[in-house]
């Protein structure tokens, strides 16, 4: 027995000093006793010599994986642990070039770990390959492949482990795996490519998965414990800092496929309906990403919500306030060279939500016809909307802005005119109500709007189809075009000092910031001051203005007396005042009592306004002169009785004169003595009447003369018999000119069939009617060039034509022949 123990011990000294030196040098470092952990000095002996000799690296790491791959077999996890620390500790010291090799039996134990069923295996593996995933190679890999480790981690990311505290490492092991994957591919061009959708589409859901999973504080600073502790983090915080290393990482073309999967996943979760999940998200996402792409996750946040359009409203709400969000951080960036589509989208969004309000249905449409919209979630998505247009408007320079101003003007639909929204079954309602919402758009557009030069911020293309609306009966659209003119006017934030009509002895408390008027506002004002004259007279003039508007229409007189005015605006202003004086005096127009109160009233805290601006003191005198009159003889003759909740008014206004009326030859005489013009202050203020009247209940002077044109167009020049002409008389022109309630409903109706006929006529009898008028207008001109244009008379005398009648021939003065006595 003895000899064949001293013939065993022999056999195995031999072949083990037969054994390949690196295996020896492996086996050295493991201890017998696993719980020992690592023999360090024969660590130290094995990395020197992985170092002296590099080409035996992938042979240490075969067989390490091999001792390992038995260890896991035989459940030997002590003995597995160490194998993975020599594994790293080889990894950190050992750069050459035969490390590719070595690496792929170092993925092939991580793998092996993270297919384990244990979860302190998985965790081990994870941490192994974190480690790995931090060190830069020296040399790079053209065959390693990252699927299973994407795939794996993001099915840790959703572990359901029963024990909460495991689940919770498994899923931060997850997270910290999938973080490692993209460190170590996304700046390599030969590694697998993380951002194709295959991987997207796993990477993203998890990272949001958890999210989603705990509730936050908006403080993301943790205490100093807490950084100290990694162990204490939560998934949360650290799914966090992983989703914006992931985004920061993104360039041009690998954004799309980083939001899609974040938009479908929203999608498939109805978690746009909450909307403080999904923002939070784009929150993440604006802040992460590099700020020149901006405006591609805003572009996609619109397709998308054009993709929704057919989706209910909650939906879409969440989608546009997301947009809000996204917009005010891109601020910083730019929001694209698309600016138009942008608002395009948002409008035509707008418009579908109008139609869904009014009709009840999505076009018919048969996968969600059957949801019942809700008319107070359609009106909370067409706030949201026009909010975002504002925050969208408030992004751009001043030049941009002003082409967003006329672009969604050219989308308001006028009545009668054109419909650049046409609403789908929704009718004049649908209309108005388009009408409403694009205004509302502009108020926030034009909010805080601030340019240098008016005539080219303001173009003509703008401002007169803006004015054009404060002549329509509605008096919420009228409330709105005062409000955006309001804001495009204000450069100084005046408008606020100007928001309650009051009579102010000292204007000296409202701090008003005036600038001198630039050269620019000289030409703007002397090229739109009448346009906004006649429209404040007119707005006044409405028997459906309410309170709001003459305290609006007061705000814009006082803004255009400290923003835009010269010398001349000042007397224009005052003759306007002046002449709204006088138009609640008229019975003429029978306005309700509290508009001819209303109107005096501002007439009053106008004048009182303007003669302290002046700082002229014979005009302040006689200006509060009859405004005490006034307080003691006819309180309701000023704002602080009729500008309340419970105006004070009386039953009738027939003895308004006297001392209480501001009197023009006074003010004329006062102002003369200070140097302004005493001719054009004491010419009464008369509304020019124009074409934008169509849009009014008015009828216009222009119509007035055309009619007449007309009718002595009737009487042929040729023929030699002529109908008396008619005898005009100021009479015949008042009658002209003043509207008479039965001619009122008369233009309307012809009006209305003018509309119904074209859009609802064939084609041929459109054609017909239009060629018929083109032949009567050419027909018209014809005559009228026949007048002016008549040729000389000819001394040859006149020719006879074939129908018998006489017509007058040119002849060339070489043909002529003249008397003798003619002839020098």
């Amino acid at each position: 027995t003895a000899l064949w123990l001293i013939i065993f011990t022999w056999v195995c000294g031999c072949c083990g000093a037969l054994r390949p030196r690196y295996k020896r040098l492996v086996d050295n470092i493991f201890p017998e006793d696993p719980e020992d952990g690592l023999v360090k000095a024969n660590m130290e002996k094995l990395t020197f010599y992985a170092l002296s000799a590099p080409e035996k690296l992938d042979r240490i790491g075969a067989y390490l994986s091999e001792r390992l791959s038995r260890d896991v077999a035989r459940h030997r996890y002590g003995y597995v642990c160490i194998a993975m620390e020599a594994l790293d500790q080889l990894l950190m010291a050992c750069h050459c070039q035969s490390i590719n090799l070595f690496v792929e039996s170092f993925l092939k134990m991580v793998r092996k770990l993270l297919e384990s069923d244990k979860p302190s295996l998985q965790i081990l593996g994870t941490n192994s390959f974190v480690k790995f995933a931090n060190i830069e190679e020296d040399t790079p890999s053209y065959h390693r492949s990252y699927d299973f480790f994407v795939s794996r981690f993001s099915e840790m990311c959703h572990s359901s482990y029963e024990d909460p505290d495991i689940r919770t490492k498994i899923r931060m092991a997850g997270i910290k795996g999938l973080q490692g994957v993209v460190r170590k591919t996304v700046n390599d061009e030969l590694q697998a490519n993380i951002w194709d959708p295959q991987h997207m589409d796993k990477i993203v859901p998890s990272l949001l998965f958890n999210l989603q999973s705990g509730e936050r504080t908006e403080s993301r600073s943790p205490s100093p414990l807490q950084a100290s502790e990694k162990e204490k983090e939560s998934p949360v915080e650290l799914t966090e800092r992983c989703f914006r290393e992931l985004l920061g990482r993104a360039a041009y073309g690998n954004i799309k496929n980083a939001i899609t999967p974040v938009l479908m996943h929203l999608d498939n979760h109805s978690l746009w309906e909450g909307k403080t999940f999904a923002v939070r998200c784009f929150k993440i996402i604006m802040y992460s990403i590099q700020s020149q792409h901006s405006h591609l996750v805003i572009q996609q946040l619109l397709g998308h919500l054009d993709a929704n359009s057919k989706n209910s409203a909650t939906v879409r709400a969440g989608i546009v306030e997301v947009l809000l969000e996204a917009a005010a951080i891109a601020a910083s960036g730019s929001v694209g060279p698309t600016v138009l589509e942008v608002f395009n989208t948002l409008l035509r969004q707008l418009r579908l939500s109008v139609d869904y309000e009014l009709t009840g249905s999505y076009d018919g449409s048969t996968n969600i016809g059957t949801k019942i919209i809700k008319a107070h979630e359609e009106r909370q998505l067409q706030e949201a909307v026009i909010r975002t247009i504002g925050s969208f408007a408030n992004t751009l320079p001043t030049y941009q802005r002003s082409e967003v101003m006329l672009f969604i003007m050219g989308k308001i639909p006028v009545p009668g005119v054109h419909l650049a929204l046409p609403s789908t079954g929704s009718g004049h309602e649908g209309t108005r109500m388009i009408q409403v919402m694009l205004l509302k758009s502009l108020v926030q557009v034009t909010a805080g709007f601030q340019t240098t030069n008016m005539l080219t911020a303001l173009p003509s293309s703008f401002l007169e189809p803006l004015l054009s609306f404060s002549l329509t009966e509605d008096p919420e659209v009228r409330l709105l075009v005062l409000q955006i003119l309001l804001s495009l006017i204000d450069r100084h934030d005046n408008r606020p000092k100007f928001t309650n009509i009051s009579i102010i002895s000292d204007i000296s408390v409202l701090k008003l910031k005036v600038d001198k008027c630039s050269r620019q506002d000289n030409l703007f004002m002397k090229k739109h001051g009448q346009q906004l004259y006649r429209h404040i007279y007119l707005g006044c003039k409405e028997h459906s203005s309410g309170r709001q508007h003459y305290e609006t229409l007061f705000a814009l007189l006082g803004l255009l007396s400290v923003e835009l005015a010269n010398e001349e605006v000042v007397v224009d202003l005052i003759r306007l005042a002046l002449a709204l004086q006088d138009l609640a005096l008229s019975t003429d127009e029978a306005l309700p009592i509290f508009n001819r109160c209303a109107v005096h009233a501002l007439a009053a805290a106008y004048l009182n306004l303007i003669c302290q601006l002046t700082t002229v003191p014979a005009f302040c005198q006689h200006i509060h002169e009859v405004i005490e009159v006034r307080q003691k003889e006819s309180p309701y003759l000023l704002p602080e009785d009729v500008f309340i909740d419970n105006p004070k008014l009386p039953s009738s206004l027939e003895k308004v004169e006297g001392d209480v009326l501001f009197l023009q030859s006074k003010i004329t005489e006062v102002l003369g003595g200070s140097g302004y013009n005493t001719d054009r202050l004491a010419t009464p203020y008369v509304p020019q009447y124009t074409d934008e009247d169509r849009l009014s209940k008015r009828k216009s002077i222009g119509e007035t003369i055309s009619l007449q044109v007309e009718v002595e167009s009737r009487n042929s020049p040729e023929k030699e018999e002529r109908t008396p002409a008619e005898e005009i008389t100021f009479e015949t022109l008042k009658n002209a000119i003043v509207d008479s309630v039965g001619m009122e409903e008369q233009e309307r109706e012809r009006r209305r069939q003018v509309v119904e006929k074209f859009q609802k006529a064939p084609f041929e009898e459109i054609a017909a009617h239009c060629g018929a008028r083109a032949t009567l207008l050419q027909s018209k001109l014809n005559q009228i060039f026949e007048i002016t244009i008549r040729p000389p008379p000819s001394p040859s005398g006149t020719i006879s034509s074939g129908y018998g009648q006489t017509q007058s021939r040119s002849v060339p003065i070489y043909e002529m022949k003249f008397p003798d006595l003619c002839v020098y």
